[in-house]
């Protein structure tokens, strides 16, 4: 099926060739680029400096902005070096749009293809994780509410469920991101056909299931009291930064585990351990501010925190200014490292394979 739609797209893109309006890049040269991005991170830094919380520790409150400034000198200098590297992959991404758009949802089919339900598996998959997850914390071992910020108490099913939902999509776009190359061997070995577009697929892919996942978990949110509200359109911008963080890191991850398969057997083992490091079954203001700090290292702290805010805790995600901009830090530079280390091995992916 991906075979034809390659062909029918290929197809239209020749006879529209003549016709078609520059992509995003082509009327951007280098020095404009970088002048563009350095503009940006500047911004951002004068934000970051400028930024005042009266009611914070003054000593972390510089800390932090120190160490915000240096990871963005890091970024505008990597940038600068390596501009056409690290550019050519979103260019890519962005000329092949409607291509990655087709296979996506084809992808999404053919994981439910030959069963009698089909794509219905979707929506029983969350219904079901979800109403286990009832029985053994409601049920059998009931547990108390959760007290969160402001005094609010929440019930430990719609804490935990808000906590599984980012956790259960990071988990199969991270796992499908890195197989993506190896699934779709016979492309890469096509030299015509633009295998960079092959991680973005399988995490579109992965997200077609985590909306039923997050239309789960308002229902359980609304029976419980908890109605919607402009707080939880949230949810499509933390949706967002993990599909931006997941696609960072699976570029990283699709080029290494071609040389080297035991890495998805790391990635598993890293996945349960992660999910212990992630606040997903335990509550972040049950520990000290310090140890707070050291927790929200992890950048998927910043979205599953933003999933439960957007549920109960009623916060806008510019209210935590210093995670905001610390993930989105990180993202833009696990982006970078993953365009590197894409276009460093890419030339020998299908001798290999």
């Amino acid at each position: 099926m991906e075979s034809r739609v390659i062909r029918e797209d290929r197809s239209r893109m020749k006879n529209k060739e003549k016709k078609q309006i520059p992509v995003i890049g082509q009327g951007i040269n280098k020095k404009a680029g970088i002048t563009i991005f350095t503009l940006v991170m500047l911004i951002m830094g004068v934000i970051i400096v400028c930024y005042h919380n009266p009611l914070a520790n003054q000593t972390d409150e510089l800390v932090k902005k120190i160490i915000a400034c240096t990871l963005i000198v890091i970024a505008v200098i990597a940038f600068i070096k390596f501009y056409d590297k690290i550019t050519q992959l979103p260019f890519e991404l962005y000329q092949n749009r409607r291509l990655i758009w087709r296979l996506a949802k084809n992808d999404f089919k053919r994981r439910y293809a030959g069963s009698y339900m089909g794509a219905v598996w979707a929506m029983i998959q969350p219904v079901v994780t979800v109403a286990m997850y009832y029985i053994v914390f409601q049920v059998i071992m009931p547990q108390k509410a959760t007290l969160v910020g402001e005094g609010i108490e929440v019930p430990y099913l719609v804490f935990l469920t808000a906590g599984l939902v980012p956790w259960f999509y990071f988990s199969e776009a991270i796992v499908n991101g890195m197989m993506a190359l190896l699934e779709y061997e016979y492309l890469v070995k096509k030299v015509v056909f633009k295998i960079s577009i092959l991680p973005i697929i399988k995490i579109i892919a992965a997200t077609f299931i985590h909306g039923f996942f997050v239309l789960v978990l308002l229902i359980i949110a609304w029976f419980y009291g908890f109605t919607p509200s402009l707080y939880t359109l949230q949810i499509f911008y933390y949706s967002f930064c993990m599909f931006v963080l997941v696609l960072a890191i699976s570029y990283t991850t699709c080029s290494v585990v071609i040389y080297f398969r035991d890495l998805q057997q790391i990635v598993n083992i890293a996945l349960q351990l992660g999910m212990w490091a992630t606040p997903v079954l335990w509550n972040l203001g049950s520990f000290s501010k310090k140890a707070q700090m050291l927790v929200k290292i992890n950048p998927l702290v910043y979205i599953v925190e933003g999933y439960r805010s957007a549920i109960y805790e009623k916060q806008w995600f510019w209210e935590d200014f210093y995670s905001t901009m610390y993930f989105w830090i990180i993202t833009i530079g696990l982006f970078c490292i993953g365009a590197l280390v894409y276009k460093r091995l890419k030339v020998h992916f299908a001798d290999i394979m």
